[in-house]
């Protein structure tokens, strides 16, 4: 596959965790709808209220809806905004893994559990204690660990965070300063806690200096992704008002990353988020656009085309072909 494919004709999803579940691929998207609320910086205008399910069996197949798994109307603790999200499974459970703003319009991060990968999942009544922000993004390591990966600025609140506490008047740093980072975290045993208390993920530039705030080609914003690829660790993630999809590659689980470049030029519409996933030998990049609807940008297509690395391990630049 060489060429984007548009995934979900009938309904607009984004913000694509894709996983090989069973054999098959599982798409866990958000699902936006036309909320009628005029776009702002915070979001607002992004008021999604549940999640479909989607499963493949071949990269080039029919793409079946399993219809919705959790609506924002069944989870004790909400309050509006169900944002991104991403999956994981262990030991006979499957988890997903939310953004979601409580009743006092905060985010955090919240989990549901099934026994099924497309079967309806069922929302524990507390969010994750100490978790905040925005887009989770769960990693398994090869020792059977998960780590989760998380954090947004502007809507995603990130800026309101200071050594995981919150701080009284939110503000990102001056353009010199270092940059927010994106977090990550060990998971408990359970999948059900944080095991330790979050850390930054550091992004270093060329010189081995952490990226500043004002490199806005560069810095991280939001929608976080870990893979691994020949015995590294790569962190993609989006610059946000700049469009890039970007990412930084590191020997340790922690860090500190080296920022390497442009995974995904910008497409059309404003938020980019994506997933990267192996399959059969080949490698994936899935993501969204709004082509499809004439570029509102709060209501996004999924897609998916090939993604290829360069003999020592880099990822050769995809063009969103934004217009």
């Amino acid at each position: 596959m060489k060429q984007p494919r548009y995934l979900v004709p009938n309904l607009y999803t984004a913000d694509p965790a894709v996983h090989i579940f069973n054999g098959k691929i599982y798409i866990y998207p958000s699902h936006d709808v036309e909320s009628g609320i005029p776009e702002n910086d915070n979001g607002d205008h992004f008021d999604m209220r549940d999640y479909h399910v989607f499963s493949m069996e071949s990269i080039d197949g029919e793409v079946t809806d399993h219809g919705v798994v959790l609506d924002v109307k069944n989870i004790p603790w909400a309050g509006r905004q169900l944002w991104d999200c991403d999956a994981a499974y262990k030991d006979g459970k499957y988890y997903i893994y939310f953004s979601l703003k409580d009743k006092n319009d905060v985010f955090h991060i919240g989990i549901a559990i099934s026994e099924k990968p497309e079967d309806p999942f069922t929302a524990l009544d507390s969010p994750i204690k100490g978790s905040y922000s925005i887009d989770p993004c769960v990693f398994r390591e090869d020792d059977g660990s998960h780590f989760m990966c998380f954090g947004g600025l502007w809507g995603g609140q990130l800026q309101r965070y200071r050594n995981n506490k919150a701080i009284e008047c939110g503000h990102e740093p001056a353009d010199n300063e270092p940059a927010l980072c994106a977090k990550i975290v060990k998971m408990s045993d359970d999948m059900l806690d944080f095991a330790e208390e979050p850390r930054d993920l550091v992004i270093l530039d060329e010189n081995g200096e952490p990226l500043r705030a004002g490199d806005h080609d560069k810095r991280f914003f939001e929608a976080s992704w870990m893979h691994k690829y020949n015995g590294k660790y790569y962190f993609s993630y989006s610059t946000g008002d700049t469009h890039f999809l970007c990412y930084a590659v590191s020997d340790s689980i922690y860090g500190p990353y080296t920022y390497q470049g442009v995974i995904l030029t910008p497409v059309v519409g404003w938020t980019t988020h994506h997933s990267i996933t192996e399959f059969e030998g080949k490698w994936y990049l899935f993501h969204h656009d709004c082509v499809p609807s004439g570029g509102k940008t709060w209501l996004r297509s999924l897609k998916v085309v090939e993604l290829e690395y360069n003999a020592d391990g880099t990822i050769i630049t995809i063009e969103g072909l934004a217009k």
